[in-house]
C-alpha cells in the first residue's frame, strides 16, 4: 500500500513541474488539488496515464482524481514529501535557494529537537488559537460595546426599547464565536494534529451537548449526578481532537480503500464521542469542582493575600476555559449580598495583560509580527476580552503570560486591599465593568486597573522577553 501510494505521489509530480513548480496542496473527498506556479510545466496527457489516476480537473485549481480514501494518503505522502502540512505554501526550489531553504532547515530541525517539552505545547496551543484572533477581535470589540452599554442601561444611564435591540443584536454577533468557541477549537486542532477538520468540529459539538434536557440526563460517571453542557471546556475539546487524531490516522493505515471514507469517521466518532462524554468531561468537571473549592477557601482569607492569589491564576483559569464556573459564584453572591466582590479582583488579570502587552509593544517594536498581533488584540483586552491577548501573544511567548500574570496578582491585591469593591451584575472585565462597579468604590477599581497595567508592564518589560524576542526571531 505504502509503495503505491508513493508511485501516485511521485507520478503527480514529475508530470505537474515537480515540486516546485506546486504552491500549495489540499484534498477533498476525491481529489488531490493543487495550486500551479506555472502551467506550462503540467503535462495533462502523462498525468491522467499515471497508475491510479482516474481523471484530471483543470479549474482555479490542478485537481487530480486518486479516488475516496487514497486521496487522504496521497495528498498527505506530497506534503510530507515538500515538508509542509496540508494547506500550507509550499516554497521548494532549485539550485543555490534550495541549498539553503535545506539550511534554513537543517537548522530548524535541531532548534525543534532541542525544544523543552512544554515549548512544543505551547507553540501546538498557539496554532489552535491564533487563526481565531481576527474572529475575537470584530466579536469582542462589539461584545464590548454591548456590555458596556447593557451594564449603563442596568446603572440606569441609558433606557429604551431601542437601545434593548442594539444591545441583543451586538451580542448575537458576539455569540457567533464565543457560544461555538468549542466547534472552532475542534477545527483548528485537529489541523494541528493532522486530524480531519470535519471530525474535529464535531468533537468540540459533542461537549456542548446538543438535544440533552434535564428530563433526560446523561450520568457523571464520577459524581454519580449529571453531566452539564460545555463541562470540560476548550481543554477538554483539545484532549479530545489530540485522542481522535492518533485513533484515525491509525485506522487509516489499515482500513481498506473502498471503505475508508465511510467506515473510519464513524468508527472515529463513535469512539471519541463515548470517550468524550463518559470520561474526559466528568474529569474535566471533577478538576472544575476542586477549583471552585479552592477559591472558596481563597475568599474566605481575604485581603491583599487572596486578591493578589485570585488575580494572579485568573488568566490560567482562562487559559483553560474553566472560568465560566465561576459564574454560579458571582451570582450567589450577588443574590446574598447585592454585589459579586470576586469580580472586580478577577478582572485585574486582564489588566495585567494589557500592561504586559504594551510593554512587549514597546520593548519588541523589531518584532513586527508581534507588534501586529498586540495592535489587533490590545483593544478588545482593554474592554475585558482578554482570549486574544492570551492565545495570540502571551502565551505563545511563555515568559509575558508569567509577567502578565504577575501584574494581575499585583492589581488584585490592591482591590483586596480596599475591600468591598464589588460589581452588581456579571460581564466583561476591564474597562466595561466600570459603569457596574457598586457606588462609591468605582475609583478604587480604576486605581486596581492602573496598578495592575503598571504591574504588567514593569513585571514584562524588565522580566518578560528574551533577545530573541526582541529581535523578531521568534
Amino acid at each position: 500500500m505504502s509503495d503505491k501510494i508513493t508511485a501516485i505521489a511521485n507520478g503527480i509530480y514529475d508530470n505537474v513541474g515537480g515540486i516546485q513548480n506546486v504552491k500549495k496542496i489540499v484534498h477533498c473527498m476525491t481529489r488531490v488539488r493543487m495550486e500551479i506556479k506555472d502551467y506550462s510545466k503540467v503535462n495533462i496527457t502523462e498525468l491522467k496515464a499515471v497508475q491510479g489516476v482516474m481523471g484530471v480537473v483543470e479549474d482555479d485549481t490542478l485537481q487530480v482524481v486518486v479516488g475516496p480514501g487514497t486521496v487522504n494518503k496521497v495528498a498527505q505522502k506530497m506534503v510530507d514529501m515538500a515538508g509542509v502540512k496540508l494547506g500550507e505554501p509550499m516554497n521548494v526550489t532549485s539550485g543555490k535557494e534550495k541549498v539553503e531553504e535545506l539550511a534554513a532547515k537543517t537548522k530548524a530541525d535541531v532548534k525543534k529537537k532541542n525544544q523543552k517539552p512544554w515549548s512544543k505545547i505551547l507553540k501546538s496551543i498557539s496554532n489552535i488559537f491564533v487563526p481565531l484572533i481576527p474572529a475575537f477581535v470584530g466579536a469582542g470589540i462589539i461584545g464590548g460595546i454591548a456590555s458596556v452599554l447593557g451594564n449603563m442601561m442596568t446603572a440606569g444611564q441609558i433606557s429604551g426599547d431601542h437601545w434593548a435591540t442594539i444591545i441583543m443584536v451586538m451580542k448575537i454577533v458576539q455569540s457567533g464565536v464565543f457560544a461555538y468557541l468549542n466547534i472552532y477549537v475542534g477545527i483548528n486542532s485537529a489541523n494541528e494534529f493532522g486530524a480531519s477538520p470535519s471530525l474535529g468540529g464535531v468533537i468540540g459539538g459533542i461537549i456542548m451537548l446538543t438535544g440533552v434536557t434535564p428530563e433526560s440526563p446523561l450520568p457523571n460517571i464520577i459524581t454519580g449526578g449529571n453531566l452539564s453542557p460545555n463541562q470540560g471546556g476548550i481543554i477538554g475539546v483539545i484532549f479530545a481532537v489530540f485522542l481522535m487524531s492518533i485513533i484515525e490516522k491509525k485506522l487509516r493505515q489499515v482500513m481498506p480503500e473502498s471503505i475508508d471514507i465511510i467506515v473510519t469517521p464513524t468508527i472515529v466518532l463513535l469512539i471519541m464521542s463515548l470517550v468524550t462524554i463518559f470520561l474526559i468531561m466528568p474529569v474535566a468537571g471533577a478538576i472544575s469542582n476542586s477549583l471552585v473549592g479552592f477559591i472558596n477557601w481563597i475568599l474566605d482569607v481575604g485581603g491583599i493575600f487572596a486578591g493578589f492569589l485570585l488575580g494572579a491564576l485568573f488568566l490560567p483559569m482562562v487559559m483553560f476555559g474553566l472560568h465560566q464556573i465561576l459564574t454560579p459564584i458571582h451570582l450567589d453572591m450577588i443574590t446574598n449580598t447585592g454585589v459579586t466582590e470576586l469580580l472586580p479582583i478577577l478582572a485585574m488579570a486582564g489588566a495585567g495583560q494589557v500592561g504586559a502587552a504594551i510593554a512587549l509593544w514597546t520593548r519588541c517594536r523589531k518584532n513586527t509580527t508581534l507588534v501586529e498581533l498586540i495592535k489587533g488584540a490590545l483593544p478588545v483586552g482593554v474592554l475585558g476580552i482578554g482570549e486574544p491577548l492570551i492565545y495570540g501573544v502571551t502565551l505563545p511567548l511563555g515568559r509575558p503570560f508569567i509577567t502578565a500574570c504577575i501584574g494581575g496578582g499585583i492589581g488584585g491585591a490592591v482591590i483586596g486591599m480596599f475591600g468591598n469593591v464589588g460589581a452588581t451584575s456579571i460581564g466583561p472585565s476591564g474597562v466595561a465593568l466600570i459603569p457596574l462597579i457598586n457606588n462609591g468604590h468605582i475609583l478604587q477599581y480604576v486605581i486596581g486597573l492602573l496598578a495592575g497595567y503598571a504591574g504588567g508592564f514593569v513585571a514584562t518589560y524588565f522580566f518578560g522577553t528574551t533577545e530573541a524576542m526582541r529581535k523578531g526571531q521568534i
